[in-house]
């Protein structure tokens, strides 16, 4: 290898850090301004040029947000919906995944035909007919509708689903079934263990998608005692007026748990996004 070779490696390896760290730092400038504003004395939040370091760091400003709002009646709220959502498309998306995938029954390619034709429908198209379903249903004002459905499938999480059961090894099932396994018991101890990190990626949509989700409840929900923290926070902001720092700061703690749960999940969501699209 040449000298400029031995110099030129280095240094482009040093560029791309650079450079994906000034990414990374952009991205990154919302949250980080987000935090600084939870921190900061009413005087210092409309500056110009803006403060990014408050002279005075109010961490009481946290204890007052989740005095300024029913904190932990929201919090409870939200929890319950995107665990039970969570739950609903662990339950109903790998095994439909796995039908499409490994067992052949006429009708399974026009089913995810129909399936891929689903994802393609804009909410908007389906959202009054289903919200009239659940009012002659007398769900209306309850989160019912809010989980109730992940247990009825996910066209996008069946689809990531098949895809990765699709790239398990056949010889395994073939093995199974030689010792006398049936089906559902190859299913559930052989290829569901191994789809651990498709699981979690599916998990981790379901659970952020459900956390901030905001139109949802909004159609569904009326009674404050009901309300998710997206809502709360947006229906208290209206009717009182904006505490921006009190707002920012409860806007800070909704944000960390989906932040820490991506970092504890971080390599199994990436194994799942990398192994869905190889065959």
């Amino acid at each position: 290898m040449t000298n400029a070779g031995k110099i030129g490696r280095p240094l482009g390896r040093a560029l791309a850090h650079i450079f994906l760290i000034g990414v990374g730092a952009f991205f990154m400038s919302p949250f980080l301004w987000m935090v600084s504003t939870s921190l900061k004395a009413d005087d210092e939040l409309f500056l110009w040029p803006p403060k990014w370091i408050p002279s005075t760091i109010l961490w009481s400003n946290y204890p007052d947000a989740i005095e300024y709002i029913p904190f932990f009646t929201y919090l409870g709220n939200s929890l319950l919906i995107a665990l039970l959502a969570t739950a609903g498309v662990l339950v109903s998306c790998p095994i439909v995944g796995y039908s499409l995938a490994r067992i052949p029954w006429r009708g399974s390619k026009a089913l995810f035909a129909a399936t891929l034709a689903v994802m393609m429908i804009p909410g908007q198209v389906t959202m009054i007919p289903i919200f009239i379903t659940f009012k002659h249903l007398g769900w209306v004002n309850t989160s019912i509708p809010l989980w109730l459905p992940a247990f009825f499938g996910a066209p996008f999480y069946i689809f990531l689903l098949r895809q990765f059961f699709m790239g398990l090894p056949k010889e395994l099932e073939d093995a199974a079934r030689i010792d006398g396994a049936g089906e559902f018991r190859i299913y559930a101890g052989i290829m569901l263990p191994l789809c651990r990190p498709a699981l979690l990626t599916v998990a981790l949509f379901q659970f952020m998608g459900s956390w901030t989700d905001y139109q949802g409840p909004l159609i569904y929900l009326s009674e404050e005692s009901q309300y998710t923290m997206m809502l709360g926070v947006a229906a208290f902001r209206l009717q009182h007026g904006a505490e921006w720092q009190m707002m920012m700061a409860t806007l800070v703690m909704i944000t960390v748990p989906v932040i820490l749960l991506y970092f504890f999940v971080q390599k199994a969501f990436i194994r799942g996004i990398t192994f869905t699209g190889i065959k």
